[in-house]
């Protein structure tokens, strides 16, 4: 009799510790995001569970046309045409490291943002699709607030993508110190060791709104990427940039032209004596547009006024002179200063 009492008390003691350590079926989901995060994990969760209240529209329209550079027609060259200045950490550079492959995906052409009485719309056109199919890389639009040249808000979303708005893979992260862009905006501070977007605030609907950004292949173009964000998120008024990047993928390196001297980094232009690509490669970055304000043309990074070019001289027609006593102060010109006109020449696609 108590060897049978032992056994059972035994079996019975095994049952509970069983049952302690079986997985509990209704725990409920944290949604908390960390202050710390690592943003470059191989791929984003994928938002499973989240229930959205609200979500973006069927867009028609675009506003205004932002352009960028155009690389495609020196690809067969292995180099940028122009483009890639180090300082405003305009990186024209959508080649692989190793031998300056064309990345068609990577080459941002057009860019542009419209929105509704909810949200912002950001569209990205690029030139093609990846060699090996669709698009491969991170898409990521950049706001500036507060308008002083350093990125506040950073919306980042990785592949694959569909054709249908989802949260799925998409992250936005804040600064909370200030250091993106470094000591100065419009030039390289390298060496330098900031923490970049420091913070992640949404991750694939988890977050304290679950409707905050979503991505989507634009359903008329198979290489074009949507954006849309809760206008929350930005306020009324901002300067904004888009990036496409195949290569680096760290939001804790922003602005990464601080982070790699123009040496280490490399030049996809042959003119330039550190050609070609070396530790930063694979991504295309704009230049800043307006929303909400009219621009003043000194806000850091802005970019330049888009001038048509002009008009065919007509027979005997005497050359303009230049302005008395040269052209006023002027912003930086990323592109071509005409002194004879005082203009900042940007090519139009």
């Amino acid at each position: 009799m108590k060897r049978n009492k032992s056994f059972f008390l035994f079996v019975i003691l095994i049952i509970i510790i069983l049952a302690c350590n079986l997985p509990a079926q209704n725990q409920a989901k944290s949604t908390e995001i960390p202050a710390a995060i690592n943003p470059n994990p191989s791929l984003a969760p994928v938002s499973i569970g989240i229930t959205h209240s609200s979500q973006p529209a069927n867009i028609t329209d675009i506003g205004p046309i932002a352009y960028d550079v155009d690389d495609k027609g020196t690809a067969s060259e292995h180099r940028a045409p122009y483009g890639d200045v180090y300082e405003y950490n305009r990186l024209e550079r959508p080649f692989t490291q190793s031998d300056m492959s064309y990345l068609p995906d990577v080459d941002i052409l057009h860019f542009y943002i419209t929105s509704d009485s909810t949200w912002y719309y950001v569209t990205i056109e690029l030139i093609g699709s990846n060699p090996a199919g669709g698009l491969q890389a991170d898409y990521g639009v950049e706001l500036d607030l507060d308008l002083d040249g350093h990125g506040d808000t950073l919306i980042w979303a990785k592949p694959p993508y569909t054709a249908q708005w989802s949260t799925d893979r998409v992250t936005a992260y804040s600064d909370t110190n200030n250091d993106v862009g470094g000591p100065s905006p419009t030039k390289s501070d390298a060496p330098y060791s900031g923490n970049g977007y420091d913070t992640q605030i949404f991750d694939s609907g988890n977050g304290q709104d679950p409707d905050l950004a979503w991505v989507r292949i634009a359903p008329s173009s198979p290489t074009t990427i949507q954006f849309a964000f809760k206008q929350s998120v930005a306020g009324t008024s901002f300067m904004w940039g888009v990036w496409a990047d195949d290569g680096y993928r760290d939001v804790t390196k922003f602005s990464y032209n601080d982070f790699f001297t123009e040496a280490e980094a490399g030049s996809p232009q042959k003119d330039n004596s550190f050609y070609p690509v070396k530790q930063l490669f694979a991504v295309d970055s704009t230049c800043r547009m307006a929303f909400g304000f009219k621009p003043t043309g000194y806000e850091p990074l802005i970019c330049p006024p888009i001038v048509q070019p002009a008009p065919t001289k007509k027979p005997n027609q005497p050359d303009q002179p230049p302005p008395p006593g040269g052209c006023p102060p002027h912003p930086p010109c990323a592109y071509s200063w005409i002194e004879a006109t005082c203009q900042c020449i940007v090519i139009i696609k």
